[in-house]
């Protein structure tokens, strides 16, 4: 028992000898080993205690054990005749002097597998069973997550595909629009987008309750020239009053007719021409290229208003108006769609009854929509994002170039960082017309150093009216120039941006 004692990966007892000559390195045979494990001559058997001398300790030698590797590790008593001469294959004797004074085995726990002497240490079972159990609880695993995967992928294209199908392309514009392509404005500015939407004021269809149905004419309630910036910091939508007396070019009719080229009211283009000709007629009348247009009927203004849960206004009085469906108290509230669509169309019983009034209620209570969808995280948020965009789409005709889904969720993403407070609703400066004052004419040279500023990409600003009109008493009888910091200011027009709160005004 005063033997030394070795570490299962100790080190060999003779110092000299490198550590990977020990017997436990090796876990098959290597070549000359069956030599060393011939019966010595006679004569020449060494004694056991002398076992050192080829690397191994006394009782651990290939005599002893299982015949093979050699017990290493195993602590024998030192000239121990029951330990050297052991015959091989006796498993049942090797199992006994491997338990036997040798503390480092229940260490390592090589000791039962190579007691039996069928095993080498490289033929050791390792765990494996209960890799081999959890190895069925992985591949379900696995399958689960792709078929979950598979599904999700799945679903989600069946939702882009149901989007993109909602979509209606017109076509139509965009081949009449290339006829008079010569007569089109040049961009001056390539990253900006100037964008035409038109409010149709069908009564055709779903639309009949909102008035009397004359065979499905088109008509053109609202028309809005929304200029994005080439930076997208800023967005400034212009509105158009249908009444403004403009020249009207030649255009074709559905029949494959062509008009006349006329001096009329604004929203006869529309009902002449359709969409191609009203692009043409506010292009001639503002000088601006036109990149893309929309076409929106009541509907989808209605849906796109639920989609948010709708949006609060202030009213000052109560509205009582059977023509817009509209019945409200006064004070704070929140209106749904259809309440919207009414508050947005009334023109009668509120206000003066003039459109121009009705154009900035319009400019007020979209700005509102836009501030709702952006401080609730709509345009951030996929889930809220496509019953938005389900509404808009249900209702949308474009151009081609507008006529996908990734085509409007890139200009979504566009738009998506622009500041509220730039976001900016006016109306073009106007006058009652001369002539008549029913209708409406442009304010001149404000109407064309706003079409300059947006055709060359330019910031314009907007004040509510009754400050642009303190600032324009201010400055009369003072010199153009006077007061200005800038030797070109920013012009600043009467109108709103989307920071607005319609309770504060």
């Amino acid at each position: 028992m005063d033997a030394d004692v070795t570490d299962s990966a100790g080190t060999p007892a003779d110092p000299d000898l490198p550590a990977g000559d020990t017997p436990q390195g090796r876990s098959q045979e290597e070549p000359g080993a069956a030599d060393s494990k011939k019966e010595p001559e006679p004569g020449k058997d060494a004694p056991q205690g002398e076992a050192s001398d080829t690397g191994t300790e006394a009782g651990s030698g290939t005599d002893a054990g299982s015949g093979t590797d050699s017990d290493v590790g195993t602590d024998s008593h030192a000239g121990d005749d029951s330990d050297a001469h052991v015959p091989q294959g006796s498993g049942d004797e090797g199992k006994a002097d491997a338990g036997t004074d040798s503390d480092s085995d229940s260490d390592s726990g090589e000791g039962e597998g190579r007691a039996g002497g069928a095993q080498t240490w490289a033929d050791h079972p390792k765990d494996g069973s209960a890799s081999r159990r959890k190895r069925p609880w992985l591949r379900w695993a696995a399958l689960g997550a792709s078929f979950l995967v598979m599904i999700s992928a799945g679903a989600g294209w069946w939702l882009y595909k149901k989007l993109d199908g909602n979509i209606t392309t017109d076509t139509s514009a965009a081949a009449e629009l290339k006829v008079y392509e010569k007569e089109r404005p040049t961009p001056v500015v390539m990253d900006a987008q100037n964008i035409l939407l038109i409010g149709s004021d069908s009564r055709s269809g779903d639309n009949k309750k909102y008035g009397r149905d004359d065979g499905g004419s088109q008509r053109s309630d609202t028309t809005i020239l929304l200029h994005l910036a080439a930076d997208r910091k800023s967005a400034t939508a212009v509105s158009l009053p249908r009444d403004l007396m403009v020249e009207v070019p030649k255009c074709r009719t559905g029949d494959d007719k062509e008009t006349r080229e006329q001096f009329t009211q604004f929203n006869s283009a529309f009902e002449l021409g359709g969409t191609a000709c009203t692009i043409r007629t506010v292009e001639r009348l503002t000088g601006i290229r036109i990149d893309h247009h929309m076409v929106v009927d009541f509907n989808g203004f209605k849906d796109m208003v639920d989609a948010v849960d709708g949006v609060e206004i202030c009213l000052k009085e109560p509205i009582d108006d059977k023509d817009a469906r509209l019945e409200l108290p006064a004070g704070r509230q929140t209106l749904n769609g259809e309440e919207a669509l009414g508050y947005v169309r009334a023109r009668k019983t509120l206000g003066d009854g003039s459109d121009t009034e009705r154009m900035e209620r319009q400019q007020k209570f979209l700005g509102a929509l836009v501030n709702k969808m952006q401080s609730n995280g709509v345009l951030l948020n996929p889930t809220r994002l496509y019953p938005v965009l389900d509404a808009a789409t249900k209702s949308l005709t474009t151009d081609p170039g507008l006529d996908s889904l990734r085509d409007l969720y890139d200009l979504v993403r566009s738009m998506r960082d622009v500041p509220t407070d730039q976001v900016q609703f006016l109306t073009v400066p106007r006058q009652p017309y001369r002539q008549n004052v029913n209708r409406d004419e442009l304010v001149e040279p404000d109407a064309s150093e706003l079409f300059k500023q947006l055709r060359e990409d330019k910031p314009v600003a907007v004040v509510p009216a009754a400050e642009l009109k303190e600032k324009e008493k201010a400055q009369d009888g003072k010199p153009d120039d006077a007061g200005s910091e800038s030797p070109t200011p920013t012009p600043t027009y009467s109108g709103s941006s989307a920071a607005d709160d319609l309770c504060e005004q």
